[in-house]
């Protein structure tokens, strides 16, 4: 009913148009052109008829008509100003008919058909804006997003946010009006924003800004007692469409924001598209987040493999409702049951492999030695073995900062599970491709800092830190996930891949930082104490050691370590490992360790040992 409606509105007025355009061009509408404007007028209503129905106007919805809606009525007008043309010019033939005319009922039909769509949409914008206004929001960020999120706040103000100015720091935008809401200032001027504008919420709206932005919005707002918000980084935002449903609570991982990665996708999608991927530790928060990057490239099918059946099945769950089009297999395994595992290969014949599977916990690690062994080297080297049986044409394996000169049973195990696919790698066949990804921490990881942090802080305190001066690399979780595929697109048979984790963070500080993102002070509301380094533990990591050295790669954020040397005896001193291993006698292990990794200084073993 309501289509029909605006079906017959829009007939109508672009049938005025007709008349109007003659009466326009001829002053008036002389006897002798009044029999050509009845023609005219008739013959155009069932062409316009038609046109109305192919370009869908009348399903448009007026009270949120946009740009596209706008711009597929002027296709449809203009598709018709030509049409009329050819008539004027027949008609010309037999009547009196200024070719013009069609041009200028062009031009009309345009102003009436989307002057009714924006009034409408005027009117419904204020009827739902009157009396209505919320809280009163300072937007930082002049760009796309921030004008994007603006328009938001003003077409559903029973969200209750107000835009009532922006914060720029592009000199051109200074003055300008967005939405009708004017850019006041740079950054520097938030604190006399705020006062002149009655601000009770500033929200940072520019998805790409680094952390240092982020930081400094942070600190004027609670400098000036306001709440602040933002809409979340550009690695959170994959679709480019931003909205008020989006705005959150500043976090950490917002503070230590860098500049966007730069990704070929071309690249990316060259090894994924169409093929067969397997993930294993598909449940962890570096695996699901693989799985949730492979899903944009359009594979043929996920598998995703793991031994945790709870955050298999609740990614299950998010992949049914975010990503439905993709085909995937939950697979509950684990990577040490080599025959389980060869089943699942000889079942999906997976193409692309991505080895996430790992235990990472360092003194758990410490204190369990044989369960490194038998999940990260042995788990590992199934996996390898498996890809070589099976033609995998590109397997990437996550590794760690901790494998760099290690000095826990964790990071020796993963330099060893380097060890292990750089032996994969020369055993491969031609078009085959084994590399490894090295990288540090990432945010918001069951195994990270941050969580328990989080936990101390909501108990009250106090936040334990092993060491002042304790320092790590920290990247988010989608960041590593993309520069991980990335690195699988390079595709250097044999590589160890080093992810740039940008400067190292101190543990205290990011401490610091999350006590007062709760909206507390360190040392007054929450007390921070230091509890000492634990086994294994160590003040600083690195990511290469500096027998390898480094080189560039064809990426800007990833770089390659030299040299992922397979010992020599290798196959047998992996046979040692895990015989000791099934033995659990741990100095034993731990010496195995060391002759595989010559570099891993454990306690309690000499150095020459």
């Amino acid at each position: 009913m309501r289509w029909g409606i605006k079906f017959l509105l829009d007939l109508l007025l672009w049938t005025l148009a007709a008349p109007l355009a003659m009466v326009l061009r001829l002053e008036g509408l002389p006897p002798q052109y009044r029999d050509v404007a009845w023609i005219y007028t008739l013959l155009g209503i069932p062409v316009k008829a038609l046109l109305i129905a192919a370009f869908g106007l009348h399903r448009q919805a007026w009270s949120r008509v946009g740009v596209r809606d706008l711009v597929r009525l002027g296709l449809a007008v203009g598709s018709g100003g030509a049409i009329f043309l050819g008539f004027a010019w027949v008609l010309n033939a037999y009547f009196p008919m200024p070719r013009s005319v069609p041009l200028i009922s062009a031009v009309l039909a345009l102003f009436l058909l989307g002057g009714m769509r924006l009034g409408v949409r005027l009117y419904w914008e204020e009827k739902r804006g009157r009396g209505v206004r919320g809280t009163r929001v300072l937007v930082v960020g002049a760009g796309e997003a921030g004008s994007m999120v603006a328009r938001e706040m003003l077409r559903h103000p029973e969200a209750g946010l107000y835009p009532v100015g922006f914060l720029d720091d592009d000199p051109n935008k200074r003055g300008q009006s967005i939405a009708g809401v004017r850019v006041v200032g740079t950054l520097d001027d938030l604190p006399k924003a705020v006062q002149a504008l009655e601000v009770e919420e500033v929200l940072v709206a520019i998805p790409s800004a680094p952390g240092s932005v982020v930081r400094k919005v942070v600190d004027l707002a609670r400098a000036v007692g306001v709440r602040y918000r933002i809409l979340p980084g550009i690695y959170e935002i994959l679709s480019g469409r931003v909205g008020i449903s989006q705005i959150r609570e500043v976090r950490l991982e917002d503070l230590l924001r860098r500049e966007p990665v730069r990704l070929d996708l071309g690249e990316i999608a060259g090894y994924l598209e169409g093929r067969v991927v397997l993930v294993t530790g598909a449940g962890g928060s570096i695996g699901s987040e693989l799985v949730r990057q492979v899903a944009r490239f359009h594979p043929e099918q996920v598998v995703l493999l793991g031994r945790g059946e709870n955050s298999l099945f609740l990614l299950e769950k998010e992949l049914e409702a975010n990503w439905p089009e993709l085909r995937y297999k939950v697979v509950v395994a684990d990577v040490r049951d080599r025959d389980r595992l060869r089943r699942i290969f000889q079942l999906y014949r997976p193409q692309v492999v991505f080895h996430a599977a790992a235990h990472k916990h360092v003194p758990l690690m410490e204190a369990n030695p044989d369960e490194a062994i038998f999940n990260n080297v042995r788990g590992t080297q199934n996996v390898v073995e498996l890809c070589l049986e099976f033609g995998v044409e590109r397997l990437v394996n996550i590794s760690t900062d901790k494998a760099v000169n290690p000095t826990s049973v964790m990071g020796a195990s993963k330099r060893v599970a380097e060890q292990v696919v750089a032996w994969g790698a020369s055993q491969a066949a031609l078009g085959q491709v084994f590399v490894s990804v090295r990288f540090g921490n990432v945010l918001g990881s069951r195994g990270s800092v941050v969580p328990l942090f989080m936990e101390q802080i909501k108990r009250g305190g106090p936040v334990t830190v092993t060491h002042p001066e304790m320092r790590r690399y920290f990247m988010t979780i989608p960041e590593a996930a993309q520069l991980v595929l990335q690195a699988g697109g390079i595709g250097e048979n044999g590589r160890v891949y080093v992810l740039d984790m940008g400067e190292p963070v101190r543990i205290l500080d990011l401490a610091k930082d999350l006590i007062r993102l709760a909206g507390l002070e360190p040392y007054r509301d929450i007390d921070i104490v230091f509890t000492g380094i634990r086994p294994g533990e160590k003040l600083f990591e690195e990511l290469l050691t500096a027998e390898e050295g480094t080189e560039a790669s064809r990426h800007e954020k990833i770089w390659v370590a030299k040299g992922a040397q397979v010992p020599p005896g290798f196959s047998q001193l992996l046979e040692e490992l895990y015989g000791l291993a099934r033995q659990g006698d741990d100095l034993l292990v731990r010496q195995a360790l060391k002759r595989l990794v010559p570099s891993y200084r454990p306690e309690g073993i000499p150095a020459g040992d």
